[in-house]
């Protein structure tokens, strides 16, 4: 039931416009048009954290726009819905996108939707309904402490199912100081893989410890009654560009 056979239930798997990709700096075109992105987070918005069994999500609250992003790539403002994590079963590994042939050790989506197209459900049958903000992890001796709050909060979740309050929380924290991107028209990278996502994908890495790293490990995969079974690898390699351009706001 891999990451290969998805299309056998999801057709869209296969699709033109997939993701992640790998991304050849040597075929990125640099688009001076490119505006700088802006993100306004309200951290009354998070709500809780919660281990789903494929990966480690924080939901905030997405009624109002209260939590956004605008600007770079996109028209009006995207509402904040999630973000979650895709990591490896080691440091070398991770990673969803591939720069260059380097894979990080881990990858966070920040998910937010157009509320132009009514609510979530709607926005993913629209090319332009879904931004998500891919930020790289990698492992580092100054590991940043904006990562220690989730962190922290592994042990309340450590099955699959577990949820925990997860209050106050400003994810603009987890963001690099650099603001330069890539940026290119993909999809989910779980099934069903709806093509509706502008990526901005930013280059500079934030850095993480090799004990953060073993903490994510640690959740299950499983529910508390199961065996445990470590979730890990929960990334899908690279899906075939078929023509895509590849933008870039820096030279």
């Amino acid at each position: 039931s891999g990451p290969e056979r998805w299309h056998e239930n999801y057709p869209l798997a296969k699709g033109d416009k997939q993701s992640p990709i790998e991304i050849n700096s040597k075929e990125v075109q640099h688009d001076p048009s490119l505006s700088s992105w802006h993100a306004s987070y309200d951290p009354g918005a998070a709500k809780t954290i919660l281990n789903n069994g494929r990966t480690c999500r924080v939901v905030f609250d997405d009624t109002f726009d209260r939590s956004v992003l605008r600007g770079g790539p996109l028209t009006g403002a995207y509402r904040l819905r999630q973000l979650h994590l895709h990591w490896g079963s080691s440091d070398d590994h991770g990673s969803e996108h591939v720069i260059d042939g380097v894979k990080y050790a881990a990858e966070l989506h920040m998910v937010h939707w157009n509320p132009k197209h009514g609510n979530f459900a709607g926005a993913l049958k629209q090319p332009d309904g879904v931004a998500v903000v891919g930020i790289f992890l990698k492992v580092g001796n100054t590991p940043k402490p904006e990562m220690k709050r989730i962190l922290e909060e592994i042990e309340n979740i450590k099955t699959k199912g577990k949820e925990a309050p997860f209050l106050h929380f400003d994810p603009s924290i987890l963001f690099p100081k650099s603001r330069d991107y890539w940026t290119y028209h993909g999809s989910f990278t779980t099934p069903p893989c709806e093509e509706c996502i502008t990526w901005i994908l930013l280059r500079e890495p934030i850095e993480v410890s090799s004990d953060q790293m073993a903490k994510l490990r640690s959740l299950s995969k499983n529910d508390e009654n199961e065996p445990l079974s470590p979730l890990v690898d929960n990334w899908r390699p690279p899906q075939p560009l078929k023509g895509r351009t590849v933008r870039a706001s820096f030279k």
